[in-house]
């Protein structure tokens, strides 16, 4: 009999990045979605902000989709007549609220070199901001393992699983982190450091002061916003940082929001670009303040592109 497979902690983006699916064999071969970090994901808990759910069954027979949003990205969940008990929990969610899904990693590819991924839900139920806050250090962590390792894997010759495991990392992961490179090949590690930088700053107000590289060895491009600040503050309010986001931006976001919701479906994104450049805000800007808005409420995404105030 078959272990229970792993339930993996992968960030949105992480897991919307991955290409790579491989069966294994025997008479009920298991299916992983292979990540650019090596998390060969058959199962994974997901914790987030559910945005939306539709009914989009036929004929009397439910069919949920619904989207739930990590500080990273989008993950995109769906609940049948073969998921009965998770159907129902979507059923009853109202957005925007928390909720933590376990579920299996699906792949959909309409044509060659495309693949669309998703979630088959388990089991879902709604948590508070706290569940979802401590499943972010604990996604971030694990992520952070999966990229020294890949670190480790890319410095040698010949990327081996046993090696990776004599370095103390767990086998599977080692399998997963050989797959990734060999098939990803330059991996952008910066990419997901920061990715997981920007998660960790969304639910802890001084994150950016924490390092996320290897302890024993800063990253070798250090952000400006990545710089402690003095462990004494002084008593004057200091002057917003570069990258933080100021109450006054975020009522001209939410302002430009609302003007620009005339269906009351949410207000298009490239329409927003448009608005924020008439201010003077450039894309880069707009999305770190839309960012922040998301994360605390403020706005949510009920559809691909569309932007709208809670």
């Amino acid at each position: 009999m078959n272990a229970r497979e792993v339930a993996w902690r992968v960030f949105a983006e992480e897991y919307n990045s991955s290409v790579l699916e491989h069966k294994g064999e025997g008479e009920k071969p298991v299916s992983y979605i292979v990540t650019p970090l090596g998390a060969r994901v058959n199962r994974m808990l997901v914790v987030g902000v559910v945005t939306d759910v539709e009914d989009v069954g036929e004929q009397g027979k439910p069919m949920y989709r619904a989207r739930i949003t990590d500080p990273t990205g989008t993950f995109y969940v769906s609940a049948g007549q073969y998921q009965p008990e998770a159907a129902a929990s979507l059923s009853k969610i109202s957005p925007p609220a928390f909720a933590a899904v376990v579920g299996k990693s699906r792949a959909y590819s309409p044509e060659e070199g495309v693949k669309y991924l998703s979630v088959r839900p388990e089991t879902i139920r709604e948590v508070d901001a706290v569940t979802r806050d401590y499943w972010v250090v604990e996604a971030a962590k694990s992520t952070l393992l999966r990229i020294d390792a890949v670190e480790d894997g890319l410095k040698m010759a010949q990327p081996s699983v046993n090696e990776l495991v004599k370095l103390g990392y767990p086998q599977n992961l080692a399998e997963g982190v050989v797959q990734a490179i060999e098939y990803y090949k330059d991996i952008d590690l910066d990419r997901f450091r920061n990715s997981v930088r920007e998660a960790l700053r969304s639910i802890l107000p001084e994150a950016e002061e924490r390092p996320v590289a290897r302890a024993e060895k800063p990253p070798k491009k250090e952000s400006v916003r990545a710089k402690a600040e003095p462990m004494e503050k002084p008593e004057v309010k200091p002057e917003p940082k570069e990258g933080k986001v100021s109450a006054e931006e975020e009522e001209t976001v939410l302002g430009m929001i609302s003007a620009l919701d005339q269906a009351g479906r949410g207000a298009p994104w490239d329409k927003l670009v448009e608005a924020a450049k008439a201010k003077r805000m450039d894309k880069v800007r707009l999305e770190e303040i839309v960012g922040s808005l998301m994360d605390k409420g403020e706005i949510y995404e009920p559809e691909l592109g569309m932007m709208k105030r809670i």
